[in-house]
């Protein structure tokens, strides 16, 4: 108050306007702190790692892992999320898509679920992204009866599996290429997947056999 009356050209003293001020019932307005009250936020729920780096699963649709990751093109980058089950190594649902989305990672999951229509109790594992913790990916794991995995926090390896198929796929193949569009790139991946991954590509830790091969087998490596 004040400075404000010496701004405006009065002269006059700290006491003085405090003399005047208590003597008009003048009382100064004092910011208050604000205060959170935690309304209007949401907690982020993370699924228990029910995998624990068991990666070695007996039988098919037990455990599926899933993750996403980024493939540059001209056009703009496009987002890839697979799934793949445990037990053979094999990419058993796909999505891309120009968005990292909670949408895609459903999308890939539908089409996991119409080609292999697994049973209730199937392990659905994942990282900590932002896709896999939010409502809708949960709700769709939990709607069909699975039950959703999710990695420890800064656990790369709790993953690894889903990690390496993406090193694969990027040093084999990717960046070799060089999209002009994200058709192209979707075509590519296409193509790798289903013509080469699943059908040709050889895991030591199946025998050297590929995921279709060690499925029909019986997953005796």
């Amino acid at each position: 108050m004040t400075e404000e009356l010496k701004a405006q050209g009065f002269v006059c003293s700290e006491n003085r306007v405090a003399m005047l001020m208590h003597l008009h019932q003048i009382k100064a307005r004092i910011m208050r702190k604000f205060r959170r009250t935690g309304q209007g936020t949401t907690k982020i729920v993370y699924a228990n790692d029910h995998v624990r780096r068991q990666f070695k699963v007996p039988t098919p649709n037990r455990v599926w892992v899933t993750d996403l990751t980024y493939i540059w093109t001209r056009e703009g980058s496009i987002y890839l999320v697979a799934v793949l089950d445990l037990h053979s190594r094999r990419i058993v649902g796909w999505a891309l898509g120009p968005q990292p989305s909670a949408a895609l990672t459903k999308q890939a999951l539908i089409q996991a679920i119409w080609r292999r229509r697994p049973e209730p109790g199937l392990v659905i594992h994942s990282d900590r992204g932002s896709q896999f913790v939010s409502y809708e990916y949960r709700d769709f794991v939990t709607s069909q009866g699975f039950v959703p995995s999710m990695a420890r926090f800064g656990n790369c390896y709790d993953n690894a599996v889903m990690e390496s198929f993406f090193h694969t796929l990027k040093m084999e193949h990717i960046y070799w290429e060089h999209y002009q569009t994200r058709e192209q790139a979707q075509q590519s991946v296409f193509e790798y997947i289903e013509l080469f991954y699943n059908c040709w590509r050889r895991h030591s830790t199946l025998g050297y056999k590929s995921p279709n091969e060690f499925e029909k087998v019986g997953g005796n490596a």
